[in-house]
Parts: C-alpha cells; structure tokens; sequence
C-alpha cells in the first residue's frame, strides 16, 4: 500500500506558502512568458520548477504535450535556452514553482505539472494549496485499483478527472473539484484550453491578465508587471474560467460554479503578512498597501518612546518581507509624538545556499550569521526596535537580537506585525508542529516570549487591529486559524471547525 506524507520542514523559520502558478492562453511565445512569470514567483517556491506546453501538428491536427520540470530555482532548471525556445513550443503552457507541504520533497515525481494522457486527451495541472480530505480520496482511489506515481495530493485530482463518469472534459473537471476539499488555486492545461479553478473559500489567490490578445493566470499579479501584462480581475471563490478560442472571439472566458457555488471565503492572512510581494494585488488589495497599514497599527498597539537624551528611536527591518510595514510604524511613531527614525541595521545576504556546510558546533548560530550581518554604527549605543512580520519557533529571531545586542544596541525592542502562532496550517502553510511554536509552548504567555528572546519589550499586533488593517469590506473574511485555532472548515482527522486539540 501506498501512503501519502505530509510533509513539514522543521528547519524553516518562517511560514512557506507551498507554491506558484502561471500560465497563458494564445501567446506564440507561451514557454517564454510562463518562465518570466514564475521568476516572478520565485518567492513562492523554490525547491523545483516546470514548464508544460501543448502543441498541434498542422498536418494531423493532433496534440501533444512538451514538457521539462527539474529541482531548482527558476533560472537553474532552464538555463538552457533551447528549451524554452525549441522543445517547449506551443501558444498555450501552464508553469509551477514548487515549495512542499505535501508529498515528500526530494521526490522527482513530485514536481509539477503532473500530464496525464486520457479519454478525454492531453491534461496537465499546477497546484497551489492542500487539500484537507486527501486521505480519504487516496484510499478510495487505491481500493479502485487506481495506480499512484506520485505522494503528492495534486495527482489526485488528475485521477478524479480521468474516473469521472461526465461525457464533457470541463464537466470531468467541475466533477473532480466537487469531491475535494481544502485549498486550491490551480491551473490546468488541456489540449485547446486554458483553465483556471479556486476553491469555494478562496484560500489562495488567482489573478487573470491579459498581454495583447493572450489571457495570463497567476498566483501574484508582479508576474504580470514582468511581462507587461494587464490585470483584469481575480478568478471568485469556487469559480472555473475557461479560456480557449472561442474568448479570442467574445473577449470572455467561459465561467462555471463548483457545486457548493460562491461560499463563505476564508482568505489566507498570512498572503498579505508574508507571503506576497509588496508590488502584487492580492485579493484585490495592494499589498504594500496592507502592510504599511499593519506597521501603523502596531505603533498604535505597542509605541516606542525615544529616551530623554535620545533624538529618536531608531527602527530596522527583518529583510525583507517587513521592509514596507516598518515604514508604516516609523511614520505612525512619529506621528503619535514618538520621534523615530529608520534605519538599515541588518543586511541580509541572498547567496547563502541550501546545502552550506557549517564548520561551526553552533549551527543554529552560523547558520543566522551566514544570512544576516548588522550595522554596527548604526547600532550601537542605540536604542533600537525591530520590526519583524511574525515569530515561527523563534530561533531565528533570538539569534538576531543576539548578533544586534553584541553590536552594542543599548535597548532592543521587538514588534511583530502579526498576531502570535499557536496553531499549525492545514491549508497550505507548512507551520512546525505545534509543539516547536515558540508561542504554543510559552503557553501564550508574551512575558516569557519576551524573556526567551532575550529582548526590553515584545509586541504582537493583535487579531483584531490585524483584521482592521485588512480591506474593511472583507475584514470578517480571513481564515486566521493559525492564531486562533478556529479552523473555518471540518477537517479530514475530526477535528470540529471551532477547534483543535494539541
């Protein structure tokens, strides 16, 4: 028997979002414009890449499938040239960036797309999110004698399509995303079409673009920026678009509702907190935008007062992801009467490979030093406050306020643009287990955070002034399970939706 792991890196610090997708509709460069799209993503996922591409023979009007996917960064796994401009050819091609939360990392099979050759002909697909009800589905599909070439719960999906009873392809498909559960945005490549899916609760989010007269899908709308593409709009929760030859035509995808049709939606927090870049629109939102927000809140929550003999307090970023809500607190700070200034007293190095060797006993330590480097002049004799978009387990963010204490920081305090995680992810985010949350075995308890770390004071923006700073027309429409425990859907181990045993 096969058995699906789910897989966690324990040796992340901060949360992973567990991929990006693209992918284009009608372009004669299609391979091309997916690759720049997904170094767009890179951010998303770096663990593999792949590109699929289909192509019709003039002269039988068959289609086939071309495809390359390999471990790596974007760059590594299609530096050859020829690949994107003589084996992948095709005007339509569907891309994934791949970071695990589901299937076993060092798996080649893993890697997506995953094609699938059927009745219906060529289909190829790329996952983000997870699906809370695989273990079932896997086992009914193995009962079914359905055979596996992956751990990965995307191939499920594929399996479903394929079972599927329906006569029409997109009615195969609908079919399929009927029986799952969880999170997805997804796009799928079939051989004339381009289709794009997200879940009913709209975890994750899924832009349309369009560049001349082709229509582009993306996890992040900076994909567009790069190869300038226009945004359009947002594929709804539990909403399919289909985009093939008849939208060259009418200028409209084809749009088809899931069975539960346009429910209750759950938007995933932490796209705004970490995940996302600040240039994209997410959830129709800009996300610099949100992010600011949150920094003036946290001043709002927890300010830093400048000694009587200080001109100000100085203010410095974890990079990079909290760059643009320290501005925030350094403008609200100073707004409320705290004079504060910003400064870049960490630098972050973005060469550190995954495979460093640490000749040091200190791992943990060398392995902070190999990433960040401090600022002494900026540093020392200052009083000092960082600003941080969350605290996972915690060691990271302790060896940091070590490397700036030793740099002679007089005062070091520590705020945290999100609320504390207590809680692990089963939506797509490969949170530790709850027992490696620091704020899960502190007992909530900030004070003994604070001490842990090592720093004067320790602020957390709260869940509710976090879900203030979010778009107000959808303040009541974000899955916050990770800090309040309150899973917004059944889950698969039965657990109820309001809460989760330890």
């Amino acid at each position: 028997m096969l058995y699906f792991d789910t897989e966690i890196n324990f040796n992340s610090e901060k949360p992973h979002d567990h991929c990006a997708v693209f992918g284009i509709y009608g372009h004669a460069q299609a391979a091309q414009m997916v690759y720049y799209g997904l170094y767009a993503q890179q951010h998303r996922g770096q663990e593999a890449s792949g590109i699929v591409t289909s192509l019709v023979d003039e002269r039988t009007g068959k289609y086939h499938f071309r495809i390359h996917k390999d471990f790596g960064l974007v760059n590594d796994v299609f530096k050859d040239d020829k690949l994107l401009t003589e084996k992948l050819q095709g005007n339509s091609a569907i891309g994934h960036n791949r970071y695990s939360t589901a299937g076993a990392s060092d798996n080649v099979n893993n890697i997506q797309p995953l094609i699938v050759n059927y009745r219906g002909g060529n289909i190829g697909i790329s996952h983000n999110g997870n699906l809370t009800n695989f273990h079932s589905l896997r086992k009914r599909l193995q009962d079914e004698e359905t055979i596996f070439q992956t751990t990965s719960d995307t191939e499920i999906i594929l399996h479903l399509i394929a079972k599927s009873r329906e006569q029409e392809q997109i009615r195969q498909i609908i079919d399929a995303l009927n029986q799952i559960e969880g999170a997805y945005s997804i796009a799928i490549l079939t051989n004339d079409s381009l289709i794009a899916a997200r879940d009913p609760h709209g975890w994750r989010p899924l832009a349309v673009g369009k560049l001349g007269d082709a229509y582009v899908i993306a996890s992040e709308t900076c994909a567009f920026d790069l190869i300038g593409a226009t945004y359009l709009c947002d594929v709804e929760p539990g909403e399919i678009l289909v985009f093939d030859k008849d939208t060259g035509t009418t200028g409209e995808a084809k749009s088809f509702r899931l069975k539960k049709g346009k429910s209750e939606p759950y938007f995933c927090i932490f796209e705004y907190i970490y995940f996302s870049r600040p240039d994209s629109r997410i959830f129709g939102e800009s996300v610099d935008r949100v992010r600011r927000k949150f920094g003036k809140s946290l001043a709002h929550e927890h300010p830093v007062k400048p000694d009587a003999d200080d001109k100000s307090v100085i203010v410095i970023n974890v990079p990079d992801s909290s760059n643009t809500a320290t501005l925030g607190f350094v403008s609200e700070n100073t707004k409320i009467g705290n004079k504060s200034k910003y400064e870049i007293g960490l630098i972050r190095s973005h060469y550190v490979g995954r495979t460093f060797i640490q000749p040091m006993q200190d791992i943990r330590e060398m392995k902070v030093k190999t990433k960040f480097n401090t600022v002494r002049g900026v540093l020392e004799g200052k009083k000092v406050v960082i600003i941080d978009d969350s605290i996972v387990r915690g060691t990271t963010s302790k060896q940091l306020v070590k490397l700036i204490r030793n740099s002679g920081a007089r005062e070091i305090h520590f705020r945290v643009t999100s609320p504390p995680i207590r809680f692990p992810c089963y939506y797509g985010m490969d949170f530790p287990n709850p027992k490696e949350l620091i704020a899960n075995w502190c007992n909530g308890d900030i004070e003994k955070i604070r001490q842990e770390l090592g720093v004067d004071s320790l602020g957390y923006l709260s869940l509710d002034k976090l879900l203030e700073s979010v778009p107000h027309d959808r303040s009541e429409s974000y899955c916050t399970a990770c800090f309040s425990g309150r899973f917004p859907t059944m889950l698969e181990n039965g657990f109820s939706k309001e809460e989760h045993e330890m």
